[in-house]
């Protein structure tokens, strides 16, 4: 018996697919739950149709995503800060600092999407990932520099 899943399942596939299973297993437990629906040609070829659909849409966020990245790439910002003896900093240069410093710049980046483990604590460049859509990452430049006065 041929079914059109619904939803993924571990052992048997992801949504969307056309699978072969076992007559009973398909009429007394994937139907009945919801899980699946039976194969009928119209069904397999809206499916297929909504897979195409799905991935142009999906092309065209990586896209844009990508093209966000490499403006992003392009952009690297100076954040002054106060430091005492020996060029150590009071305090430290959070992911919000940063996100301010790009606003500050006409770039909108989120704070959340910035992989920063732990704060800035020290002077110089730092590059900073930040994920972005769909498994694209861009790096950001960020300069903490002693603020003058």
């Amino acid at each position: 018996m041929q079914v059109i899943l619904r939803e993924d399942l571990e052992n048997l596939g992801k949504s969307g697919d056309v699978v072969t299973v076992k007559p009973g297993y398909g009429r007394n437990y994937l139907i009945p739950q919801g899980l699946a629906v039976t194969a009928t040609k119209a069904d397999v070829a809206r499916v297929a149709h909504e897979k195409r659909v799905i991935a142009a849409r999906n092309a065209k966020l990586q896209k844009d995503a990508q093209a966000e990245a490499d403006r992003l790439n392009q952009v690297s910002v100076s954040i002054a800060v106060a430091t005492g003896e020996e060029d150590k900093l009071y305090g430290s240069v959070t992911a919000k600092d940063i996100a301010e410093a790009y606003q500050e710049k006409g770039v909108a980046v989120d704070s959340k999407k910035l992989v920063l483990g732990e704060p800035i604590k020290t002077l110089g460049l730092t590059e900073v990932p930040v994920k972005l859509a769909h498994g694209v990452t861009a790096t950001l430049k960020v300069w903490v520099v002693k603020k003058e006065g």
